[in-house]
């Protein structure tokens, strides 16, 4: 998919919603209808939804986060699977409702590429090596993209505060080296419901928390990230529906310059 626009003078706008969950008993809807209304109020340019719409990938399930994500009203968004909608068979339902696994959005000089990274009844995941050229290819085709965001639902990193990581996906290594070889500057992310930035030589990975539910961990509380991105500076901030937002990082997409607040790292330790 590819789609052009113009908005001149004004950073471009990502909204990254992670995690909904929609099924689980921590489910909480009046958090996931307020984070629906703060976006649309938002106007972003793309939404990016990653992973783990259902609690265990049931059809009805599905249905419900369908009918959520049909009230935001921006046009362009990138939606994949987690872990828990690959679940019974859950990616069939996917397939029917949200429409292929793995895509591509270029506009306004920046270009995302997201891919299913879920295997079938496993929590942990993979790129694949069959995806690599993909990729790249993708990426290859906006040599003058200003930045590169590359989406997946699993971890290429492990997260500081998230217990015991397991669920890093097997070909990370690999996959990295794919993403530098492709020019990515940013990957998003879910699936441990802890929000977190890192650089990594010249990539930045950022993971969202969870949007609507209770399932939490430490002192994390439900929210979602806002990237506002220019040639010049593109800032993540995490949002808390009802509250105000805060810095995750901010970084120059052309020299990797970057400042990560120091308050970050008390979230995954012990007070």
């Amino acid at each position: 998919m590819s789609q052009d626009g113009a908005r001149p003078d004004t950073p471009f706008l990502i909204a990254h919603l992670s995690d909904i969950h929609c099924g689980l008993p921590h489910f909480v809807p009046n958090l996931l209808d307020r984070a629906i209304g703060e976006v649309n109020d938002l106007e972003p340019d793309v939404v990016v939804v990653s992973g783990d719409l259902t609690g265990d990938g049931l059809r009805q399930e599905y249905l419900d986060a369908r009918a959520y994500l049909d009230r935001i009203e921006c046009p362009r968004m990138l939606v994949i699977p987690g872990n828990h909608d690959s679940r019974n068979v859950g990616y069939v339902h996917f397939d029917e409702l949200f429409g292929d696994r793995r895509s591509e959005l270029h506009a306004d000089g920046v270009s995302l590429v997201a891919i299913d990274s879920t295997e079938p009844d496993l929590d942990n995941g993979t790129v694949g090596r069959g995806q690599y050229d993909w990729i790249e290819q993708c990426f290859a085709e906006r040599p003058d993209s200003f930045l590169r965001v590359f989406v997946l639902h699993h971890h290429l990193l492990p997260v500081p505060g998230a217990g015991r990581e397991r669920n890093i996906v097997h070909d990370a290594g690999d996959a990295l080296e794919c993403l530098q070889r492709a020019g990515v500057r940013l990957v998003l992310s879910g699936h441990k419901h802890v929000p977190y930035a890192w650089r990594l030589e010249d990539l930045f990975v950022v993971n969202a928390g969870t949007v609507s539910t209770t399932r939490l961990r430490g002192n994390t509380k439900p929210c979602y990230n806002v990237i506002e991105a220019s040639p010049e500076r593109v800032t993540v901030y995490r949002k808390y529906p009802f509250h105000d937002r805060d810095t995750l990082v901010s970084f120059s997409p052309a020299s990797c310059e970057y400042e990560k607040p120091a308050s970050l790292l008390g979230e995954a330790t012990r007070h």
